[in-house]
């Protein structure tokens, strides 16, 4: 009898060590991102445009090019791009939830250098820099292995609209 008394003993002092001392998900104490619905921000691109505009980036890349190419009077050179609080809070929760809806985990974001172009469409834009957002992660796959092996983890690309069109910045950083 003092045996089996021992031994409950030990599985409940045994639970109470494990319960404190187990690693807990941290995401559970991260604040929830509201969730919305599939509705790009207004200031997304299409992802062909985006791979566009990241090619450009190459051909028209010049220091020079912002300040000899002139539309609509001069221009002073593009130094930043500016998106608001709420646009950047706004594509967040999009990219979460398409993340979530393509089976892919959002880890993080990539910023891309681009370069309008020739053809935009929008003359005020033509030959100008750029910046764009797209959204990274991981495809969610099980993968089975019978060694415990960790390999770090590749961020790719989510298949979603990337973020566009923030304001121009010319002056100089701070």
């Amino acid at each position: 009898m003092k045996k089996l008394l021992y031994l409950f003993l030990g599985i409940i002092i045994g639970s109470i060590v494990t319960y404190y001392f187990c690693p807990k998900d941290a995401t559970s104490k991260m604040p929830p991102i509201k969730k919305m619905a599939a509705k790009p921000p207004k200031d997304t691109i299409s992802i062909a445009e985006a791979t566009k505009y990241s090619q450009n980036w190459g051909i028209y890349n010049p220091k020079e090019i912002d300040s000899t190419f002139e539309v609509e009077g001069p221009r002073k050179q593009t130094l930043s791009v500016w998106w608001s609080i709420e646009d950047i809070n706004e594509y967040l929760a999009y990219a979460e939830y398409g993340a979530d809806s393509l089976g892919y985990t959002f880890t993080g974001l990539r910023v891309y250098f681009a370069n309008y172009g020739n053809d935009t469409g929008r003359p005020t834009k033509r030959h100008r820099n750029t910046l764009f957002i797209a959204p990274t992660g991981q495809e969610n796959k099980a993968m089975a292995s019978s060694f415990n092996i960790s390999l770090p983890p590749t961020d790719d690309n989510i298949p979603l609209p990337p973020l566009n069109n923030g304001g121009n910045g010319t002056g100089e950083y701070p």
